[in-house]
């Protein structure tokens, strides 16, 4: 089915509305067993952070916050799923409005601030789903919890999301949460893994199992701040990092009445400077002759060829999420498809 046809209808809309009403008509339509954009998507199997995906093609987290839509986000193809952020409380987020287009440089400028329905309800309707893939739970801090405690409000997601998550990601980079951005910090983001780590190998032999964990991080980042996240990263011993989040750097809109938006941008401007954290971080990841940590690289992709792109930088993995707005869900297809043949060509 034509997605520019739905896309006109949706942009004549409120851009959270529109977020709103896409997603619940796709439920509507998955629960009649109608998939309009749903396809067979080829098997591109790879392991990440010792999960095995078909595809290496991810939805990043932010477009389902609270989970609810899972079953038919699954039928676009993807080869993982990851929702949130959630935090420990329910919280309202950002007051409204709070999420922006920019259709000329197919972007969006969000300051949602972590808006969801609070841990044990994304639980509730992560356990009604029919999703039998990789799913990661991405989790934050509630935003009145003061940022000397942030650690506890980690730690009760983390021990709540174990049972059910494929791998659970510690986002610390968004741009909309007062003050989170600190814990990229060195001592913070010490004090935050290790307390992670331990909780994390404790939750291993409760459960007889072990979940992956990630960090996602900002592209606002410069080149000392990415290489002390690295070797704080291999020294705790986490599974995995996400590069990037959204950027609060918006210089790249010229004099867009959109340029002085507070809240992170995404999308197509975002591409150059995510793929430079990605480009230094792979560096000090996956240094010859030692063991490699994969990354997950996010931010600006638009076509499958930015998608191979994000692998030739060292990323393992991508997601996708404002390129759906704009592209489509024929975008995750056309991911595919490309690392499909970028890796037949190796």
């Amino acid at each position: 089915m034509d997605y520019s046809f739905f896309q006109k209808i949706l942009f004549s809309m409120d851009a959270e509305r529109s977020h709103l009403a896409a997603l619940n008509g796709l439920n509507f339509l998955h629960k009649l067993h109608l998939d309009p954009f749903g396809k067979e998507t080829p098997k591109v199997p790879c392991k990440l952070m010792d999960l095995t995906l078909p595809n290496p093609v991810g939805l990043a987290a932010g477009l389902d916050k609270n989970g609810e839509f899972i079953d038919a986000l699954a039928a676009f193809g993807f080869g993982f799923i990851e929702i949130g952020t959630v935090t420990p409380k329910p919280q309202a987020g950002n007051p409204k409005p709070r999420l922006f287009r920019l259709p000329e440089q197919r972007a969006i400028v969000n300051r949602m601030g972590f808006n969801n329905h609070g841990m044990d309800s994304v639980l509730a309707n992560i356990r009604r789903s029919k999703y039998d893939g990789i799913l990661g739970i991405n989790i934050g801090k509630n935003a009145t919890t003061p940022i000397e405690n942030a650690v506890d409000d980690y730690l009760i997601c983390l021990k709540k999301a174990y049972e059910l998550a494929s791998y659970i990601t510690i986002n610390i980079s968004s741009p909309n949460t007062k003050n989170l951005r600190s814990l990229q910090g060195e001592d913070e983001l010490n004090q935050l893994l290790a307390a992670i780590k331990f909780c994390q190998n404790d939750l291993a032999n409760q459960h007889n199992k072990y979940v992956p964990i990630a960090l996602k991080i900002a592209p606002d980042l410069d080149e000392n701040q990415i290489i002390a996240i690295a070797k704080a990263v291999r020294f705790h011993q986490i599974d995995g990092v996400i590069a990037t989040n959204t950027t609060v750097d918006k210089s790249s809109l010229g004099n867009h009445p959109l340029s002085n938006e507070a809240g992170g941008l995404s999308g197509s401007p975002l591409k150059n400077k995510a793929n430079e954290v990605l480009s230094i971080l792979s560096k000090h990841l996956n240094p010859p002759n030692e063991f490699a940590i994969p990354i997950i690289g996010v931010g600006g992709i638009s076509s499958g060829e930015d998608a191979v792109e994000k692998l030739q930088k060292g990323a393992n993995a991508v997601q996708i999420y404002s390129g759906l707005i704009y592209q489509g869900p024929q975008l995750v297809r056309e991911c595919v498809h490309f690392i499909q043949k970028y890796q037949s060509q190796k």
